[in-house]
């Protein structure tokens, strides 16, 4: 039977391979831990020990089986990994991630712990010595225990007052980082957008060109606003993130705002047309105060009359225009 893959399945490996894997995992998981530890030391210190323990605990797995490889096979250790055997799954690289998402984490480090357990349970049988069977099954039992190790760090090292200032950061770094770049495209979208689109309707009336001119506005506000947010601040000492991240947030949602009151007019009754831009328009002026409501600390009757009037005032500019 012809085999397209270059892995090597894991009952083809030697005791030899199975150390080497062995300690290739180990270290592979260590460095994981403690990017972990580092990506999270500013904002979530006390995870982040939670991480600093496990990378530890890894450590200190490498060094007894590569003690036991030196006994057994000398101190040259075949270069083989994960990647080589088949069966490994390959864990998305999340220490990479800006900003790095807790739950995500702490998701990825289970599903590590199970499948290094797994691949120690699975070891032990294709091995025939007694001091690698011993070895490989103590480590089995210390992977079982690890898949709890999280939570029991996290019951030494986050106390209810930790969890909950951890809880408040990260909301700070979301709103922060997705809503207020998000909230000021879809603002600068929906309100800026109205005057040349209402003007270009009531101008000439005709629902294709006025399309046009609304997905020109909006397409062109877009590219500016994200163009705009993304050299505005480097998120290095402000903690909002990436600037190229909260460009493109700023500039899809600027054109999203301006879109949804352009699309109407791909009706082809100009009356019809209209009334269904303006409920959208209202649609929009209604989301927009809801999410300054929940996200920004603005009362909702006080964040719906800023953006209404805002909104009345360019809306009745653009007919103004339109009608000149």
């Amino acid at each position: 039977m012809f085999r397209f893959s270059h892995k090597k399945r894991f009952s083809e490996l030697s005791e030899k391979e199975i150390l080497a894997l062995a300690i290739s995992l180990e270290e592979e998981h260590g460095r994981i831990y403690l990017n972990y530890a580092d990506g999270l030391r500013v904002d979530f210190p006390n995870s982040a020990k939670v991480f600093e323990e496990l990378g530890a605990e890894e450590d200190e797995h490498r060094k007894l089986l590569i003690d036991l490889f030196e006994e057994k096979f000398g101190t040259t250790i075949p270069l083989i990994r994960a990647h080589n055997v088949e069966g490994f799954i390959q864990h998305k690289p999340l220490w990479l991630n800006t900003p790095m998402q807790l739950d995500q984490i702490r998701e990825q480090a289970e599903v590590i712990e199970f499948q290094t357990r797994r691949f120690y349970e699975s070891a032990m049988s294709q091995t025939s010595d007694t001091a690698i069977r011993k070895l490989l099954g103590d480590l089995a039992i210390a992977e079982r225990d690890h898949e709890n190790l999280a939570s029991r760090l996290q019951e030494e090292h986050l106390d209810a007052e930790t969890i909950d200032s951890e809880e408040q950061t990260r909301k700070r770094l979301f709103v922060l980082q997705y809503v207020q770049p998000g909230l000021a495209g879809l603002m600068d979208g929906s309100i800026s957008t109205l005057a040349p689109l209402f003007a270009a309707a009531f101008a000439t009336h005709n629902t294709w060109e006025t399309f046009l001119v609304g997905t020109a506005a909006s397409v062109g506000a877009g590219i500016s606003m994200g163009f705009t947010e993304a050299m505005s601040d480097d998120g290095i000492i402000s903690g909002r993130g990436s600037p190229v991240l909260r460009g493109w947030v700023t500039g899809i949602m600027t054109a999203i705002g301006g879109l949804g009151h352009t699309i109407p007019y791909l009706i082809g009754d100009f009356y019809w047309a209209t009334v269904t831009a303006i409920i959208v328009v209202l649609i929009e002026l209604w989301v927009i105060a809801w999410i300054r409501a929940k996200y920004m600390d603005t009362k909702f009757l006080r964040a719906a009359f800023e953006v209404v009037v805002g909104g009345l005032i360019v809306f009745a500019a653009g007919i103004l225009i339109g009608n000149a």
